[in-house]
């Protein structure tokens, strides 16, 4: 439901109209910087709306359908909190205490949805370390110019967004806020200065079809072929449900980037195949809707997990996670996509839901902090594969993002490494560090070829680079 005006001037010559602004925009929001800013409602058709913002006047027609959408110029940043009318000849509301920075959507499935009071969903506290989560729930002096809105998980408001507007750090809901959104918040924040704005919408359980607008599909050859009718499916999945509900209603707004946790439930189908074409799907479409053709996707490696231990409809083996960490490790070929991985950041693999859920964060933000924000020099990026050459029984590789050392996080060996020759028959291997670099052989093997690294879903290697990220699993018998 569209929030009706604050403010009523009653003229007699003048009918009464309802004047609206769309749920996303109230009180205590941030708006964009450095972009054009949207700003969209409703009123009685043919009316003149105006709508002024530091130091901007402008004004519309509200066409046949009572619709008005108004486009801000460009603004610079600014934590003073300021005003923002909208009004018409016999109407008047004004929302307060807006700020100007950078809108950032973190969405998902239950790893995004994750609470940043984990009690309200009764998480597990982290096994090592001290819980900086709930700390930072019980903290007074969170941060002022850090907004979050919170979307619930209610898809029959449509056309109206499920919300109750945007809100600051004072505010009790933010207990229900995305954890990995606050954290991520939080240190974009301290190092840069920028206000912040969070749209928390996510929904555990979902697949990446379920966020993905249903005609984007179309522009794949691979999933076009699916859609044989109106009512068409993606690998069993109508498509588009959670976006309509809790997307689309601020369909347009002017944002900085999308925060992406999401695949367990795409793996539990075993979609490694056709993962990354989904997500090309997704991530251009949301660019078509948010209006941005380099909107940035910074997105996270799920985390180890005993999916063979699942009592799903379909047995899964143990190589079946590191496939679909495969599959997501491929995705960064995609255009503006970004990746944080979380070998290291389970306590349970029983339990999908880790709890380090600020490292999460912390990690997403140095990497956009060194991409969108020119601190480049942060090490931000996890250790890739990127070669290997053969010596005797001696394999040589070599990683890109090793910050000039390569090390493990416990001082011994590095871990989780197996060899193979021509036949494919995989051994453990032995490991040394030599720099940024590895060499690796095997015990009676004499012409190695084949490398795994992390390949079995209880994998949780040692192998760090110089900032202390661990490194991303790979293969290279493809």
């Amino acid at each position: 439901m569209l929030r009706f005006c604050l403010f009523l001037l009653l003229l007699p010559s003048v009918g009464i109209s309802q004047l609206a602004i769309a749920d996303i925009f109230s009180d205590h929001m941030v708006l964009q910087r450095n972009k054009t800013v949207p700003v969209w409602g409703k009123a009685s058709p043919g009316l003149m709306v105006t709508v002024q913002f530091a130091g901007q006047s402008k004004n519309t027609t509200t066409g046949n359908d009572g619709k008005w959408m108004i486009e801000l110029s460009p603004l610079t940043v600014s934590s003073t909190a300021a005003t923002l009318t909208v009004s018409t000849a016999n109407q008047s509301f004004t929302l307060r205490d807006i700020l100007v920075g950078d809108v950032w959507l973190c969405t998902g499935q239950s790893n995004m949805e994750y609470t940043f009071d984990r009690s309200l969903k009764r998480y597990a506290p982290p096994g090592k370390g001290p819980d900086v989560a709930a700390q930072e729930v019980k903290a007074t002096d969170k941060l002022s110019a850090v907004r979050y809105i919170y979307m619930e998980r209610t898809l029959n408001k449509y056309p109206a967004l499920p919300t109750k507007g945007w809100f600051t750090a004072a505010d009790t809901t933010l207990r229900y806020v995305t954890a990995i959104g606050y954290f991520f918040a939080k240190e974009i924040f301290l190092q840069t200065g920028v206000p912040i704005g969070i749209i928390s919408s996510s929904w555990g359980g979902t697949r990446i079809e379920q966020w993905t607008t249903p005609e984007a599909y179309k522009r794949s050859a691979v999933l076009a072929k699916q859609m044989t009718s109106d009512t068409f499916k993606i690998d069993g999945m109508k498509p588009g449900q959670m976006y309509k509900g809790m997307i689309s209603p601020f369909a347009g707004l002017a944002i900085k980037g999308v925060l992406w946790y999401q695949g367990e439930s795409n793996c539990m189908i075993e979609d490694q195949d056709t993962y990354k074409e989904k997500m090309m799907v997704f991530e251009d479409s949301w660019r078509d809707v948010f209006k941005d053709d380099n909107l940035p996707f910074y997105t996270v490696q799920i985390a180890p997990y005993l999916y063979s231990a699942r009592k799903d409809p379909k047995v899964h083996s143990a190589e079946l996670l590191p496939l679909f960490w495969e599959a997501q490790a491929r995705c960064l070929k995609l255009h503006r996509t970004y990746m944080v991985v979380t070998t290291d950041l389970v306590d349970n693999l029983k339990d999908i839901h880790p709890s380090y859920k600020w490292i999460i964060g912390q990690r997403m933000a140095a990497q956009a902090l060194m991409t969108e924000y020119g601190k480049t020099e942060l090490e931000a990026f996890h250790p890739a594969f990127s070669k290997m050459k053969r010596k005797g029984r001696k394999i040589f590789v070599s990683f890109s993002n090793t910050g000039g050392v390569l090390r493990t996080s416990d001082a011994k060996p590095p871990t989780w490494f197996m060899i193979a020759g021509k036949n494919k028959k995989f051994v453990p291997a032995n490991v040394k560090i030599s720099g940024d670099a590895l060499i690796i052989t095997a015990d009676k093997l004499r012409k190695p070829k084949y490398i795994r690294f992390a390949w079995q879903e209880t994998a949780m290697p040692n192998l760090v680079n110089a900032a202390g990220l661990p490194a991303i699993p790979f293969r290279t018998d493809k």
